[in-house]
């Protein structure tokens, strides 16, 4: 039940990830380089004061467990969140919206589902089926609104949704969820000047919504997003939270029929039927043994 809370919490923020992105890059609120500086140093400040809090009562216990305030998080995970970060907002605003959905969470199931075979986590006929049949379903939602992409924002895409993946493999070692993810946010912005050189000519281009998106995102939706995620992934197989994200594209356009005023189509009904019966059967499945 709790690996079944934190997924859907964070299954949730990606979502809203994804709107908040949307309606900041899409609507040209805000360019794809001060967008991802915004996001990730709103990310870091709120992280290091909720950390500062976190610590503070933590030292307050006569007895806890010192481990926690020894995790650190890692530079090659704070990399990976930076190459995700960037490359998604900069192709984002290059791609179709369908053919960037296919695109990233393509690369995000294979890398995730990769590594669980990699490392024999068994999957059943049962799963693969449902597995392809929730991918199946996923096609068909995106693939109305996907065209031909470009080489570059496509391959960038392809990127992101790699060190997606390789950040949230890399969760499962994480002995304290909140502070190995405030200290990724806070390693990224080292790098964040390096993004600010080419910001800078953008800069009469940025609106207050923009920003104001841009903080949410990185604040909300991804700060604390992805603590909820780092909690949820040591107690999810990796196929398992590979493919429970499959739950995100319908999430995501659901909250632009909500906050948007997007179509409610019936191929959207349809499809996200499939993909979250899918899901259910795969998470759900308990092999029988004779």
């Amino acid at each position: 039940m709790k690996a079944t809370i934190y997924t859907l919490i964070a299954l949730i923020a990606f979502a809203a990830n994804s709107l908040l992105c949307r309606m900041a890059l899409a609507q040209g609120y805000i360019d794809a380089w001060n967008f991802t500086i915004v996001r990730l140093l709103s990310g870091a400040l709120c992280l290091s004061f909720i950390m500062a809090i976190y610590s503070y009562k933590l030292k307050q216990k006569p007895h806890y467990d010192k481990k926690i305030l020894t995790d650190t998080g890692s530079w090659r995970s704070s990399l990976s969140l930076l190459v995700y970060a960037l490359c998604f907002s900069v192709a984002y605003i290059e791609l179709d919206t369908g053919t960037g959905a296919l695109i990233l969470f393509s690369a995000v199931q294979l890398t995730m589902m990769g590594w669980g075979i990699y490392n024999k986590e068994q999957l059943s006929s049962v799963q693969w089926g449902a597995f392809l049949l929730a991918l199946a379903g996923f096609i068909y939602l995106m693939l109305p609104s996907a065209a031909i992409p470009s080489i570059l924002p496509a391959s960038l895409m392809a990127l992101s949704g790699v060190a997606w993946g390789i950040y949230s493999i890399r969760g499962k070692r994480c002995v304290s969820p909140l502070r190995a993810t405030g200290f990724n946010f806070i390693r990224s912005v080292v790098l964040l000047p390096i993004l600010a050189i080419v910001g800078f000519s953008y800069l009469n281009d940025l609106s207050m919504i923009g920003i104001l998106l841009a903080c949410a995102s990185g604040a909300l939706a991804s700060g604390i997003g992805y603590s909820v995620w780092y909690v949820a992934i040591p107690l999810l197989k990796s196929t398992h939270a590979a493919v429970v994200q499959l739950c995100v594209p319908v999430l995501a356009a659901l909250a632009g029929v909500v906050f948007l005023s997007e179509p409610l189509t019936t191929q959207f009904i349809i499809a996200s039927s499939v993909i979250l019966a899918s899901v259910w059967v795969f998470i759900s499945y308990k092999k029988v043994t004779p």
